[in-house]
């Protein structure tokens, strides 16, 4: 252990001697305060919380991720190149120890950059906080200054395949059809029913049951916030649409109902309900009703009801939120050091930007593979265009997202910003899947790489 922290520390001294650290430090610290300057927000909590929150922490990871690829590939080729590692090499000290010692010298270089700007976003936040007028602040520190549990109604998946097989089978026994039509029939069976469970039409109520038995003992005369969204299927525009509210089972609880409201659709609204509205299940209930004047509105299943209840204060969860942007830079080091343990510098940082890329290109991949064809659908009949290439490229494509969503599952900005929970299990996840699994695969391939090189034959200059 010894070596390698010897090694973490040449990093950081090379990195100090070359101004990296100061210049880095000085573009995030530009960062948090220029872009609430420059982008002003529309006066509301979750207007303010968008701005110091979303965009600063989006800001520092991007930068923080960009400085760390092109360190963790210089730091390692360039040493190759120059002839410096031959140095190194000649000492008692394996090369695993060096590969090791020069990722931990960027992680922790990452986290002190990390700690100095969110110290910066924490700072900036209370004081920007405390200059809002008080029924701001107080939406803050009930909505977003506050680390908040998630509830939804139980999944309805199951019930809806089932009842999708069982249409189909009909469907094929009245109207056979060729068997290769026989997936997207399904998938357009499968839609359309998932949409029906979840429009509610005129003049009908609809109703949601939310376990909440495993915290309701500390939600004993606590407030909760119901966040809801819907659709139509008329285009999002200026038109507003009625709702009402009831909340509570008579007579097992008592009942809480609100006046009509006027709500926009496509757009995420929050409203505070009384506390102990569950019964003594910890069984919420929740109806809607969508007056007779109103078109059919769409309450998906991801994000049409939710139940927030406090679980926790912010500043620690904001210290988590943090530590899973750390476990990204962590893997986003291993990325850059494995390229460098066998490439160039150049393209070493060429290839590691080809794979971030690849990360942000993961909604065009995950649309492919739902529609099971690269080659897109044909406008006039709807069918999809399927070709060879797809045989070998939809199966690729599919074990991309499951590498990539391994760690897109996180997303600590969004949950900060809307002041959801980050526990410490998550936390725990997160560096297992990010940091000990792909981190990990990245380091043995790295490794590995790196001891087979002959360093002798690489003269970058000569």
């Amino acid at each position: 252990m010894q070596r390698i922290l010897a090694i973490a520390w040449l990093t950081w001294k090379a990195a100090l001697r070359f101004k990296l650290f100061l210049v880095i430090a000085a573009l995030l610290v530009i960062a948090v305060v220029g872009l609430p300057l420059v982008i002003k927000d529309d006066g509301s909590a979750q207007g303010f919380t968008q701005i110091i929150i979303t965009y600063t922490l989006s800001a520092i990871t991007a930068l923080l991720g960009l400085s760390t690829l092109w360190l963790s590939c210089g730091t390692l080729a360039r040493d190759i190149e120059e002839c410096q590692i031959q140095v190194v090499a000649t000492k008692p000290v394996a090369r695993w120890q060096i590969w090791l010692g020069k990722w931990l010298g960027i992680v922790t270089l990452d986290a002190a950059l990390l700690a100095i700007s969110g110290a910066c976003v924490f700072t900036m936040l209370q004081y920007r906080a405390s200059k809002l007028p008080m029924p701001v602040q107080t939406a803050l520190r009930e909505q977003i200054l506050v680390a908040r549990g998630s509830a939804k109604e139980a999944s309805r998946e199951a019930e809806i395949q089932g009842a999708t097989d069982q249409y189909l089978q009909e469907r094929l026994k009245n109207a056979p059809v060729d068997p290769e039509n026989v997936p997207e029939l399904r998938k357009q069976i499968l839609e359309r029913i998932r949409a029906e469970s979840q429009v509610v039409p005129p003049s009908y109520w609809r109703t949601w049951k939310i376990d909440l038995h495993s915290v309701k003992d500390s939600l004993a005369g606590k407030p909760l916030q119901l966040r809801i969204k819907f659709n139509t299927a008329v285009p999002a525009g200026t038109a507003t649409y009625s709702a009402a509210w009831r909340i509570g089972d008579a007579p097992h609880t008592k009942l809480w109902e609100t006046n009509m409201e006027s709500l926009a659709s496509e757009t995420f609204y929050e409203f505070q309900i009384p506390p102990d509205m569950f019964d003594e299940n910890g069984v919420l209930t929740v109806a809607f009703l969508n007056p007779p004047d109103n078109p059919a509105l769409l309450f998906s299943a991801d994000e049409g009801m939710e139940v927030l209840y406090p679980e926790a204060g912010f500043v620690l969860n904001y210290v988590r939120g943090l530590g899973i942007i750390l476990c990204w830079m962590a893997v986003l080091s291993a990325l850059g050091l494995a390229s460098a343990s066998i490439l160039s510098f150049p393209v070493a940082a060429f290839f590691a930007l080809t794979m971030m890329l690849v990360v942000f290109c993961s909604g065009t991949l995950a649309e492919s593979v739902e529609s099971g064809t690269v080659a897109g659908g044909n406008a006039e009949t709807g069918q999809m265009n399927h070709s060879l290439a797809d045989v070998v490229l939809i199966p690729a494509f599919k074990g991309i997202l499951t590498v990539v969503n391994l760690a897109k599952s996180f997303s600590p900005i969004d949950a900060l910003s809307t002041g959801r929970s980050i526990t410490w299990g998550e936390l725990g996840l997160a560096f297992a899947q990010i940091v000990l699994l792909l981190g990990g695969c990245l380091a043995a391939a790295g490794i590995f790489l790196f001891s087979r090189r002959e360093l002798a034959t690489a003269q970058g200059t000569q």
